[in-house]
């Protein structure tokens, strides 16, 4: 019996080992095969002081995480007609790593990809591949049955979960993942449940992995609150009339300088919005953060010529491409491209 224990006691060892290798192996990937070179520094000379800086680096090392918020959106979107098992798992997360590469590749003229930035995406990433491989594991096997058993029609939960999915991907645009109310979620579904086998089996996988997200979540915000949350805000030059940025949300005219106007304005998806907007009024953008160069995200039918990277989107079919530029273009590229650009990655 004893030799018996310790016969599956090795191989569930030898399986942990392997799916632990398989997780880990895109990390290594990324560092040996996607280096840029030596990392370059920059020889801009900032306008603005220096505890408004932000390293021009996180321009680019700010889109993974978006990539994660885009998958929740293009899943969102994937089973609002079709069915969990229709979303490409593998493709979320291979586009994850490849932006990753391409990205990295591209970091070193800008300060490079530094080693606690590449902790903290490679931890990120690593969760977000381990999170959809087990969803892909359960919904081409336990929800595609149940889907089967279903017959092509949704339910009510089907529909619910789909709204739900989009609901948060929306949040995650301006607010951390932790902070949403998946208890509510839980909450929602079971008020809504129609008691059929496939409603009973959506509240079950559903409720699973909202409590296990509600769980971690409390974890990682009493992290956040003993380090201290991310600025909100940000500064920058722009060339303008003060009568130009009038009754803009949220902006703050600091000083009026020779080079232009000092701006102070909200950060994340908000910003892209406001830049949009000053860009429409037609200010024109001289340094943000310190930076002379920004990244933002662009959608079209094909790549745009230029791009760092490139990705089809799912349940849209249109592409996501990635552009850096100077800053002192992306007032013209927002006024040109306006209703293509996504997002504007601050820094």
């Amino acid at each position: 019996m004893i030799r018996w224990l310790l016969k599956w006691v090795k191989r569930l060892l030898l399986v942990a080992i392997l799916l632990i290798a398989a997780l880990l192996a895109p990390v290594g990937y990324v560092e040996v095969a996607c280096r840029g070179g030596e990392t370059v520094a920059s020889d801009y000379t900032s306008l603005l002081p220096e505890e408004w800086h932000r390293a021009e680096g996180r321009t680019l090392m700010t889109y993974p995480e978006w990539h994660i918020v885009h998958a929740y959106d293009d899943y969102g979107q994937v089973i609002t007609e079709a069915d969990p098992h229709d979303f490409g798992y593998f493709r979320a997360v291979g586009g994850f790593w490849g932006s990753l590469c391409a990205l990295s590749e591209a970091s070193p003229p800008h300060g490079g990809f530094d080693w606690t930035t590449k902790q903290t995406i490679y931890v990120i990433g690593v969760s977000f591949t381990a999170e959809l491989m087990l969803k892909a594991a359960y919904e081409e096997t336990i929800g595609r049955f149940y889907t089967w058993r279903r017959g092509p029609e949704h339910t009510v939960l089907d529909d619910l979960s789909a709204r739900q999915a989009r609901d948060y991907a929306a949040f995650l645009q301006q607010t951390p993942w932790y902070k949403w109310d998946f208890k509510a979620d839980i909450a929602e579904q079971a008020a809504a449940s129609e008691g059929t086998p496939r409603d009973n089996e959506r509240r079950l996988a559903l409720g699973l992995e909202f409590s296990a997200k509600s769980a971690y979540a409390g974890v990682i915000e009493q992290a956040v609150a003993g380090v201290g949350a991310d600025a909100l805000r940000l500064r920058m030059v722009v060339q303008a009339d003060p009568a130009d940025i009038e009754g803009l949300d949220g902006v703050e005219l600091v000083e009026t300088r020779p080079e232009g106007l000092v701006l102070e304005t909200p950060r994340y998806r908000a910003l892209t919005g406001l830049m949009q907007e000053m860009a429409g009024r037609g200010v024109d953008f001289v340094e943000i953060a310190g930076n002379d160069n920004i990244m933002l995200t662009a959608l079209a039918p094909a790549p745009l010529d230029g791009a760092l990277y490139a990705r089809t989107r799912q349940g849209y079919g249109d592409t996501r491409s990635l552009m850096l530029m100077k800053v002192a273009d992306l007032a013209a590229f927002l006024r040109e491209n306006g209703d293509r650009v996504e997002h504007v990655h601050d820094y």
